[in-house]
């Protein structure tokens, strides 16, 4: 089996763990909006959860930092064969279709109130993900990649292990971020915009983020050795990001705005004080304990071509299209289930965390209801692999 589909910039090694992402980040989605206790976009943000909430929650923490770092690997291939002026046509044009997909499509699948949420008074609610962490990164990587290619990765490194140094100093507004602060809070914190009749919520503050895709772009050369060298590779940096991790973290100093204390009655409580780290915005330490698993997947994905290995690959290929069809059938089957069990629908319609007091499940439920999504979801994957697979049109690669 070849290593690469027919578009020369998809090896079958990233669309496998990219499929393992989505289907991880599925997990996260459906808690959100059916476990009985999914009051907060973060439930780790309390500080004291049980394990089982805990480490369904801590798994999908390595979804959008393998998101947005093999989007912009895949940019860093297409580079080899593309020329830098069409590659910043195609990734700002990319890129602004992404923040409009965020903005229209997938805000509404998150809300179902494309004309107003009752709980913001009336206002449009916008909230701003992954995809538009992708789609603006792209944007910017449009321009960075004029520079040199170790320009970027310089530029990619400083960000990722220096913004952290803003924590003392960036304003953080509170109420998860709902509060209103000034547009450029966004770069570095959680922050909301509210224009006329629009509540735009920044969920993903960008700067970390455009790191990671600028560190995916400049990795890219790592997936035109051979295989065996590649390998070699990816896991001596997935390794060294492990151990980075946790001897800074031992320090309990820098790259983690969240500090771990000694539990002397429970090791498990310590265990999970000292993994918790923060996503908004990704830390330091963060994106040492997600990339480094992301770059030792990556190694131990050459050459998988099991059954999982291929369901994988084809959900890998068809992100777009299972992150679009995910949230809105989630939503959908939360909202109908409401409905038969009696509560009232227009509090079932919005976004979960407005969701009404006693609704939700256990998390073996949550568990069930995920492997159900997948099943669905599965046919029209491998339906829409095939096409990208067998056909070139230009418009299959904004999706």
């Amino acid at each position: 089996m070849s290593n690469s589909n027919q578009r020369a910039y998809r090896l079958d090694s990233i669309d496998l763990v990219r499929g393992l992402a989505v289907v991880i980040m599925a997990l996260d989605h459906v808690r959100d909006y059916f476990y009985y206790a999914s009051t907060s976009h973060d439930p780790m943000a309390s500080g004291s959860i049980e394990f089982d909430l805990f480490f369904t929650r801590f798994i999908t923490h390595f979804c959008a930092p393998t998101f947005v770092f093999l989007a912009g690997t895949s940019a860093g291939l297409m580079a080899l064969r593309k020329g830098k002026h069409e590659l910043a046509q195609f990734l700002i044009k990319r890129g602004f279709w992404l923040v409009f997909v965020e903005v229209v499509i997938i805000s509404t699948a998150w809300t179902f109130s494309p004309f107003g949420s009752p709980e913001l008074g009336g206002s449009v609610l916008i909230i701003l993900q992954v995809i538009w962490a992708i789609g603006a990164s792209m944007i910017i990587l449009g321009l960075l990649q004029y520079l040199p290619i170790n320009a970027v990765l310089a530029i990619s490194i400083i960000i990722i292990a220096g913004h952290n140094s803003l924590d003392g100093i960036w304003p953080a507004p509170g109420n998860g971020g709902f509060d209103t602060a000034p547009l450029w809070v966004a770069l570095h914190a959680p922050s909301s915009l509210v224009f006329e009749s629009f509540h735009i919520l920044f969920s993903y503050p960008l700067l970390p983020w455009i790191g990671v895709m600028a560190l995916g772009f400049s990795s890219a050369r790592l997936f035109t050795l051979e295989p065996e060298q590649r390998k070699r590779y990816l896991l001596t940096l997935g390794v060294s990001l492990c151990i980075a991790f946790l001897v800074l973290r031992g320090f309990n100093s820098y790259g983690e705005p969240i500090g771990w204390a000694l539990n002397t009655d429970s090791w498990l409580q310590t265990s999970m004080d000292f993994m918790n780290v923060s996503k908004y915005p990704p830390s330091l330490l963060y994106l040492c304990i997600t990339l480094g698993p992301c770059f030792i997947l990556l190694a131990l994905a050459e050459g998988r071509t099991g059954k999982l290995a291929q369901v994988l690959t084809t959900f890998g290929r068809t992100p777009f299209l299972f992150y679009v069809a995910h949230l809105y059938l989630i939503h959908l089957l939360a909202l109908l289930t409401g409905i038969a069990l009696g509560f009232d629908a227009m509090k079932m319609k919005g976004v979960f965390i407005f969701y009404p007091e006693g609704w939700g499940f256990s998390l073996p439920v949550v568990y069930l209801i995920w492997v159900a999504i997948l099943l669905m979801l599965y046919p029209v994957c491998a339906w829409f692999a095939n096409i990208k697979k067998t056909r070139k049109d230009w418009w299959l690669s904004y999706l």
